[in-house]
């Protein structure tokens, strides 16, 4: 080979403005959406789109909304990128009262990581007059579909789950023990704002964020391994949009679900709570939550309280898709199955 045929051969390295997805992922990740699509066309489920911007925001402590500045009607305003269309669509499912999905692109501040980006796809549906159990179905029967074999999930009580990975009962131990037992795991000088609900004042709401840094270190990593596995009973504290109910101890738990795979959590369904008065007080607890930890009071979404008094009962869950994807393909980052993260966008 000659000196001047040597020069012009170009190192095998990708642009700057490339993506970090493949071609070949993109086709993946297009059939996947068109496959979700064609689940509830089938199931004459109707599609949803509801808007990206509210002037309200999530009041939830571990979700941190994005902000934007905007002018409406000539003076400055502040809005919020959704953290979910949870808000919206429930307006929609109070005034149609039919079943409704939505797919779309959400926002949560401050989450980058190999399974995180502050942008990310998500697949929302609810379902009138479904319980839990249906949704479960329901839900089975859609990663049936996207997998295209049968598939058998696990039902795992978060009481049970909690004994088997961690060694003591998530809802009779002290304040002290978790503590301890935290300690144990090398789970100190921990930032709470990064876990499900924060330390206040009261003993309970302690014990709760002990629970969840408990629960999303020493049990999390071990669930959906051998099958999808549904986390089911939660404690209250971590469900404020959920009914509640008494659990076969006697113990008040969330009509709640999770669903992991692989040790990565991919959907989050309530048996939805119909209750504006309810609701309103769980999002001024929210917000008084906010200030003790130096977080923005949210603006509380009056429209949303106004539809939970006319919601007729029904479920709702919202998945992930990202990750969803991940999973299913068997890529190790969300920037394996997204064409631009944060840091690239």
């Amino acid at each position: 080979m000659s000196q001047s045929t040597r020069s012009s051969v170009k190192p095998n390295t990708k642009p700057s403005y490339a993506p970090t997805m493949t071609l070949a992922m993109a086709r993946q990740r297009a059939q996947f959406m068109c496959d979700i699509r064609q689940f509830f066309n089938k199931r004459q489920v109707l599609e949803v789109q509801t808007p990206l911007l509210s002037q309200a925001g999530n009041t939830d402590t571990f979700l941190q909304s994005v902000a934007a500045q905007v002018t409406y009607q000539d003076r400055p305003r502040t809005y919020y990128l959704h953290t979910s269309p949870e808000f919206a669509m429930k307006r929609l499912l109070g005034s149609w009262q039919v079943p409704i999905y939505q797919i779309c692109p959400v926002f949560r501040d401050n989450e980058i990581g190999v399974r995180h980006n502050i942008e990310f796809t998500m697949l929302e549906w609810y379902q009138p007059n479904y319980s839990l159990a249906d949704m479960a179905t329901e839900l089975g029967e859609l990663l049936e579909a996207l997998y295209g074999y049968s598939i058998v999930m696990n039902h795992y009580r978060y009481v049970d789950a909690f004994m088997d990975f961690v060694g003591i009962h998530p809802l009779t131990a002290s304040l002290a023990t978790l503590q301890a037992v935290a300690e144990d795991k090398g789970l100190t000088g921990f930032n709470f704002n990064n876990v499900e609900s924060v330390t206040t004042n009261s003993e309970e709401e302690s014990r709760q964020s002990w629970l969840d840094l408990l629960f999303s270190h020493a049990v999390e990593p071990n669930l959906g391994h051998d099958l999808p596995t549904l986390i089911i009973e939660y404690p209250p504290a971590t469900a404020a949009l959920a009914k509640t109910a008494l659990d076969k101890d006697g113990n008040k738990v969330a009509k709640r679900f999770e669903l992991y795979i692989n040790g990565i959590e991919i959907a989050n369904a309530y048996d939805e709570l119909a209750d504006g008065q309810a609701l309103r007080m769980r999002f001024e607890q929210d917000n008084q939550l906010r200030q003790r930890h130096n977080l923005p009071v949210m603006p509380i979404d009056e429209h949303l309280l106004a539809a939970s008094n006319d919601l007729i009962p029904c479920s709702g869950i919202a998945v992930g898709l990202d990750r969803l994807l991940m999973v299913i393909t068997g890529a190790d980052r969300v920037e394996d199955v997204i064409p631009f993260p944060s840091g690239l966008a």
